[in-house]
């Protein structure tokens, strides 16, 4: 894929205001689907060839139906975004049908063992997952400033549709927490020493507010250890913490722990809600703590309730 097209899909990008990871995404398909056709000019190119790009994802690299989707809105995105070609053929393609999957869900008892195989800083974003309902990322991407211990509440800013919510603070964690904040001044009082950028913010923030970088607000409540270059900021700056250093730490976590489930990061999401859900508490709350846009989703959540297949009892049971 030519170069010009790259610059002009980075600018349509930032137009109009796509998250990095689908930035990253959508251009790797893209590069394949425009490959997978001998690089010829996706002008040239029609709804036959979109078919036959999907049709070998699935026959021949056996990929989730929610992953040929992906390709599917990334190809759609070049074709009316960036190329401005709006053809009624785009419509007829039919994405692929997802399967409902029931959501894995730790007990309590699952729960504590997993955490207590976690030390230091992933015991306490693992405890965060569980006990805010936070998204690997959207705990990652915490800023000091959107710890609330007053109101024991958390601020998640950009979560997924690009929405920001509040969800609860665990009172167990206030003083984790607090302990953590006194070492993210420190790191920054470091990096104020060495004359270093400060932390990654967003490029409107960047612009408007000159010193944010190295205010203590903006710092990451889980910041990198080393320097690195963000993509929407020129220089070194101090990113957050990567992702896979928690999900590692999960991994053996769940290994260790003995539990014969398949657990990720993202189980403690779904373990959080579906406690609250036992404990009687109302489904457009925990709506709203997730940041659900509707209702249906959270509705999952009723269907592994400890009481078995629909929440209900076996006869045999009373």
């Amino acid at each position: 894929m030519g170069r010009k097209l790259v610059k002009v899909i980075n600018e349509v990008f930032r137009t109009e205001h796509y998250a990095y990871r689908t930035e990253e995404t959508y251009l790797k398909w893209i590069k394949q689907f425009i490959g997978f056709h001998g690089n010829k000019h996706p002008r040239e190119l029609g709804s036959t060839h979109i078919q036959q790009y999907l049709s070998q994802l699935a026959t021949n690299r056996h990929v989730a139906a929610s992953t040929q989707n992906q390709a599917l809105s990334a190809i759609l995105f070049l074709y009316k975004k960036v190329l401005g070609i709006d053809l009624p053929w785009m419509d007829d393609i039919v994405r692929a049908r997802r399967p409902v999957r029931v959501p894995i869900v730790m007990t309590r008892q699952e729960v504590g063992r997993v955490l207590a195989c976690l030390d230091g800083r992933h015991w306490l974003m693992a405890s965060l997952l569980y006990g805010s309902g936070l998204r690997l990322i959207e705990c990652l991407r915490l800023r000091l400033q959107d710890v609330d211990f007053e109101y024991l509440q958390l601020t998640v800013r950009g979560g997924k549709g690009n929405k920001d919510r509040h969800t609860v603070l665990p009172e167990s964690l206030v003083s984790h927490i607090e302990h953590q904040v006194v070492h993210v001044k420190g790191v920054l009082s470091r990096d104020i020493a060495k004359d270093r950028n400060g932390v990654s913010l967003p490029q409107a923030v960047n612009r408007k507010y000159k010193n944010a970088a190295l205010n203590w607000k903006w710092q990451y409540l889980f910041p990198a250890s080393k320097y690195a270059y963000p993509h929407h900021n020129n220089g070194l700056r101090r990113h957050h913490a990567h992702s896979s250093g928690l999900s590692r730490a999960v991994k053996s976590a769940v290994e260790e722990s003995g539990i014969n489930k398949r657990a990720t990061s993202h189980t403690f999401r779904h373990t959080f809600a579906t406690h609250l859900l036992e404990r009687g508490c109302d489904i457009r709350t925990v709506q709203e703590l997730l940041g659900h846009s509707d209702v249906k989703t959270t509705q999952i959540y009723t269907h592994v309730l400890k009481r078995g297949g629909h929440a209900v009892r076996s006869p045999l049971d009373t």
